[in-house]
């Protein structure tokens, strides 16, 4: 194979045959296995016969990480960049991007048209392709997919999942010939260990040699303290796990923790273990003192000194340069264990030896829940660096909320399926008919990965339904002694239901005659007649002395309920297996509303709103085109923006800042657009979020009105650096679109430009 100094794996070779055959394949693997060498695999192939590669990744800072290493690697004139905020060297041999602007360039929006785009690009990787299970963005995998020209070649590169083969099939379906290459092998294998705070000298194996739980585990017991405002605290025993993992030379670590406060807790608790050599903290200490050289800002952070006892934290509510500070101390070597929230997981450069999850339940916006699978998988995946450790080690903390039988069963479970997230918007609706006819954009739709897989996800509705089936057939063959059918049963009933009925009214008419003491009139009397008749024709079936008779009714009663049932599910099946498809209606319907649609096709409203992207483009769209905005000064109009792309429900609460009055009256304005706009979603069963949430906003117009970094932290109170600079960065990419999209008045161009310049300083122009 092309250049490697190291025999590579049979996967990888396998995947490497299938590429250099003209394939795209489908590579799932554990984490840290090595797919990223079937990667550079294909762009070796790309820089010999003079192609390119496109490399999407699911995050900025992964692109960033990817960009640096193969600039390192291939020199940096071959590598470029683009993210949301970046272009470095677009027209490069290899383009590190994220999969949204993969998606976007697909779409021929603010990129250029594909044929320019795509230009001699023989290659895309897809990293991280189970992102597709991701909520809010796993649409964006389905989207590049089905819309990647079919003569370029997919390297999808996955975690293990249960239904690789599925995902295979729809890409074989969707784009060109794909060959899944898929294995469970590791490299550097995994051990499990259990802290059993009965026993906190030692770790405990969590499996018995024969594959089952160790019994010597024992469940934990509530163990309270008293924490701060009296309120009891279930103990901590970090020190005591981190002690033990330095004791049997099990560092460095990355200690999952599902909560960015008990990082900097756990951190804390941890600083004066001795975990580093005076040696290792004199070289801390270098690298700090030269990157603060460079980047100021971080000069008086509070977590320097537990860097130089060998801890760190990492989370999103830290600023983005000190977590790359962190992640080139741990891949040094120096820092031994690092207490990291989920995101860790997500493929980002950081081999450890350890790997501790301090939990395997985590609440989340609808409450407690267990980890899945995958989540477990990705987590502990992390352990083992390759050409450097044996072996690697899992340790999963003790809880009272957790038995050890459950932690032993979540070890032993197989990945999670692949889901379908797949969820058309108004862009996407606006971008499929501008290129494409209704007709044609529907065979599109019904090309994503979820009508592929309907089965599958209609799995319950569809067992339903065989089981509803299978009781009218049950029902059904009921056998009659006298080979009646149920239409002869029924014709009796209807006889004898009338029959008694009649037999009542003849009875009430001769009871009324007798009281009145009057003969019975020819009519009455013919009635009775008429009465006897249907008793004798009643008695003519075998039906009416058959002691079977209420039984068989009781059936053709049963079956009438059950095609009823069977008729709401077929609907419902029905519904859910056109569910993309009647996303697509509704959102073109609301288009036509506003006028952003004719004629199944987009107007110029339309076409200004098909280049945005945000939560709901149309929202987005109508304020800007409203002319709100348009007399607003920079720290005004970023302040609005903050208010309409702050997403973030933690702090969808008052802020003490006080907002300027034009933002204010601004403010007021949005809410009377989204009002109607909400109105006419309900309408259409869409529910697009639309956010007005101003807790940033005040802080925003501060910083483009100059003020320094250290004051917005001081204004901010409890809110992370990382969740301000990121909340400022996405103000920043909505602003760039309004410079780059159509029909945006040239006023509120130069605003959107000036608002950007001002916001971009250190440290939010930092990645």
């Amino acid at each position: 194979m092309l250049g490697f100094p190291f025999e590579l794996d049979d996967f990888q070779k396998d995947a490497c045959k299938c590429i250099e055959n003209g394939e795209s394949v489908v590579v799932c693997a554990p984490t840290g296995a090595g797919k990223t060498v079937i990667a550079e695999f294909a762009i070796q192939l790309a820089i010999e016969h003079d192609e390119r590669i496109f490399y999407t990744t699911p995050l900025k800072a992964l692109s960033n990480q990817k960009f640096f290493d193969f600039g390192r690697k291939y020199g940096t004139e071959r590598v470029g960049l683009l993210t949301g905020d970046t272009s470095i060297n677009r027209n490069a041999q290899i383009v590190v991007m994220t999969t949204e602007v993969f998606r976007n360039m697909l779409y021929c929006t603010n990129f250029g048209s594909i044929s320019d785009n795509m230009q001699k690009v023989r290659y895309v990787v897809l990293d991280e392709v189970h992102y597709m299970n991701d909520e809010q963005r796993g649409t964006v995998w389905e989207e590049s997919i089905i819309y990647c020209p079919t003569d370029v070649q997919i390297i999808a590169l996955s975690a293990t999942v249960a239904n690789a083969d599925q995902l295979t099939d729809w890409i074989n379906t969707v784009h060109s010939k794909t060959t899944l290459i898929n294995t469970d092998f590791r490299p550097v294998p995994l051990r499990y260990y259990y802290f059993d705070s009965s026993q906190p000298d030692t770790l405990l194996p969590l499996l018995s040699p024969g594959g089952g739980l160790n019994k010597k585990i024992k469940p934990e017991k509530r163990n309270y303290k008293r924490g701060p405002r009296g309120r009891a605290q279930q103990k901590s025993h970090v020190r005591e796990v981190v002690r033990n993992l330095y004791e049997k030379d099990m560092l460095p670590a990355i200690y999952f923790t599902f909560s960015r406060k008990k990082c900097d807790e756990q951190m804390e608790k941890c600083e004066s273990l001795g975990l580093v050599t005076p040696e290792e903290q004199k070289r801390i200490k270098e690298i700090i003192d030269e990157y603060i050289a460079d980047n100021p800002f971080l000069y008086n952070n509070k977590h320097i000194e537990y860097l130089l006892q060998g801890v760190a934290s990492h989370h999103a509510g830290l600023l983005p340069a000190w977590k790359l500070l962190v992640e080139k101390l741990f891949q040094e070597g120096l820092i031994k264990v690092v207490f990291a929230t989920e995101t860790l997981a997500a493929g980002i450069n950081m081999p450890a030896r350890s790997t501790v999850i301090s939990s395997i339940s985590k609440r989340t916006d609808n409450g407690h829940r267990m980890l899945t699978p995958s989540e477990f998988l990705q987590m502990s995946g992390r352990a083992g660096r390759r050409g450097m450790d044996e072996v690697g080690y899992v340790t999963i903390v003790g809880t009272p909320y957790q038995s050890p039988q459950e932690v032993a069963d979540l070890v032993l479970s197989k990945a999670n399926p692949l889901e379908s997230r797949f969820s058309p918007s108004y862009s996407m609706v606006l971008n499929l008919l501008q290129r494409f006819t209704e007709e044609e954009a529907k065979e599109l739709i019904l090309k994503s990965f979820g009508y592929f897989s309907a089965n599958t996800r209609l799995s319950g509705l569809l067992t339903e339904q065989q089981e509803n089936n299978d009781k009218i057939k049950a029902v059904s063959d009921f056998k009659c002694w006298c080979k009646l059918t149920n239409e002869d049963l029924l014709e009796y009933n209807k006889i004898r239901e009338s029959y008694v009925q009649n037999r009542r009214i003849a009875k009430t008419i001769r009871r009324q005659e007798k009281g009145k003491h009057r003969p019975l009139s020819e009519e009455a009397l013919k009635f009775e007649e008429f009465v006897k008749g249907q008793l004798n024709k009643m008695h003519s079936y075998n039906c009416d002395t058959c002691k079977l008779y209420k039984k068989h009714m009781k059936s053709l009663d049963l079956i009438k309920r059950y095609e009823k049932i069977g008729q709401r599910l077929e609907k419902e099946i029905d519904n859910q297996r056109d569910i993309y498809w009647n996303k697509f209606v509704s959102h073109q319907k609301v288009l036509e509303r506003y006028g952003y649609l004719k004629d199944n096709f987009p107007t110029e409203k339309g076409k200004t709103c098909s280049q945005i992207r945000s939560e709901n483009e149309l929202f987005l769209s109508e304020i800007m085109l409203s002319g709100i905005l348009d007399e607003l000064t920079p720290a005004e109009l970023a302040s609005v923006i903050c208010s309409v792309t702050t997403e973030d429900v933690r702090n969808e609460m008052y802020s003490h800042l006080p907002l300027s009055k034009n933002v204010r009256k601004t403010l007021n304005k949005i809410k009377d657009i989204r009002r109607k706009l909400d109105k006419i979603q309900t309408e259409y069963h869409i529910e697009d979020n639309m956010y007005i949430n101003s807790y940033y906003s005040a802080l925003i117009e501060l910083w483009v009105a100059g003020e320094d970094w250290e004051e917005i932290i001081n204004q901010a109170g409890d809110v992370g650096e990382g969740d301000i600079v990121r909340c400022f960065k996405r103000v920043v990419d909505v602003l760039r679109q309004f410079t780059t999209i159509d029909n945006v008045p040239e006023s509120l161009v130069y605003t959107a430009r000036e608002a950007i310049d001002k916001i971009s300083r250190e440290p939010i122009d930092i990645d």
